[in-house]
């Protein structure tokens, strides 16, 4: 038997925190003195107090750190993976956090980018409402003042909405909305997830119209609490939960929040860029340079999900990020019955080829059909013109 002073030396584990974990249940001493109270722990116990410093330096949480031990006991492949799990889901939120602190120095270093405020007010002459029927449509416009501020233009977003059941699945459980000022693309899964989707889109809708004073910071943080509530809205679905991508349009930059696979991308100049990160497994494992991003779109677990809207006890932390628009530039919000089925370049071409945002959404919808349609289908086309 080792003492509390031996065994924390040998565990690399402090008496304070071993005391910690006899509390929680989580490495008990093998004896207790009934008279002094003094711990004594079993060589043997060595291993699971070492995998327990060794979890929490990689910085994981004492309750997945009691499960993974568990599992180790029985089942040391399984506690692997879960370890695994665990990394890329931090990888991906590291990931995250590095695309926002990215688009903040973008945003604070150029001369455009220095002043927080939002240049233009929206109007409610545009389309606002929620699709769901298997191929359902709307379209409108959302307006900036007549003027912008410093001089800047003011714009108009064109916007359509196109919903598809598509060739195999019986229900539609994909969502999606377009508005004055609030762009989204929701997909539900589970026996619950037209229910989830919906739910999530519509809390959504909550978010307010950015006055014309608004921060960049101030509607980022609208987004976010926005998502919690929507993470709320989904709460006792059973095994149910969605994806969501939500961007909110001020005149002049477009605030981006997303949790999930559904995606966003810019077609600007020509150039196609995505402005969102899957937050799967796949992308992790192509994030740490453990797979070529070629051999992805192959992998039969690439729709497994590290976040979502499930209303789970911690809310995801969304992914946020500010984007300066320009006229000309072109907005596509879809769900991965589009982007997991068509090849970028495909979808690139569809958006592209100078028709409007009506005729884009409908090639998108017919692109994912002719390519099987294994999957429902939401996809919001949003353009910005002059006014």
């Amino acid at each position: 038997m080792l003492t509390i002073g031996d065994f924390a030396r040998a565990s690399r584990l402090s008496a304070r925190a071993l005391r910690r974990y006899d509390e929680l249940g989580l490495l008990p001493p093998a004896r207790v003195d009934p008279f002094t109270g003094y711990r004594y722990y079993a060589v043997e116990q060595l291993e699971r107090a070492r995998l327990i410093a060794w979890l929490r330096r990689i910085g994981m949480p004492l309750a997945e750190v009691g499960r993974v031990c568990v599992l180790y006991a029985s089942d040391a492949a399984g506690a692997a993976r879960a370890i695994r799990g665990y990394w890329a889901r931090v990888e991906s939120e590291t990931a995250a956090r590095r695309d926002l602190a990215t688009s903040l120095v973008d945003r604070l270093k150029g001369p455009t980018e220095m002043t927080d405020e939002m240049t233009d007010e929206m109007t409610d002459k545009a389309i606002d409402g929620v699709s769901t029927a298997s191929a359902g449509a709307s379209t409108g416009a959302a307006t900036g003042m007549a003027t912008g501020m410093a001089g800047r233009p003011a714009f108009v977003l064109r916007t359509a909405v196109r919903l598809d059941r598509g060739l195999v699945r019986a229900a539609q459980q994909d969502a999606a909305h377009a508005g004055p000022h609030l762009l989204a693309v929701a997909d539900g899964y589970g026996p619950e997830g037209e229910r989830a989707a919906l739910a999530a889109v519509g809390a959504l809708e909550a978010v307010p119209s950015p006055a014309p004073s608004a921060r960049a910071g101030d509607v980022l943080n609208a987004l976010e609490d926005a998502v919690r509530t929507a993470d709320g809205a989904v709460s006792g679905l059973a095994e149910s939960g969605t994806t969501l991508t939500a961007a909110v349009w001020t005149g002049g930059r477009l605030a981006l929040a997303h949790v999930g696979d559904s995606r966003a991308y810019l077609l600007r100049d020509g150039a196609f860029v995505r402005l969102t990160r899957d937050h799967t497994v796949v992308q992790a494992l192509v994030d740490a340079g453990e797979l070529d991003p070629a051999e992805a779109a192959d992998r039969p677990d690439r729709a497994l999900l590290l976040k979502a809207l499930d209303g789970g006890d911690v809310p995801p932390e969304p992914e946020l990020g500010v984007h300066e628009t320009r006229p000309g530039d072109r907005y596509l919000l879809c769900t991965d019955g589009l982007s997991a089925v068509a090849p970028a370049d495909d979808i690139r071409r569809a958006l592209a080829a100078g028709v409007g945002p009506e005729e884009a959404a409908e090639a998108l919808v017919a692109l994912a059909r002719d390519l099987g349609g294994p999957d429902n289908v939401a996809c919001v086309v949003a353009d910005v013109v002059p006014a």
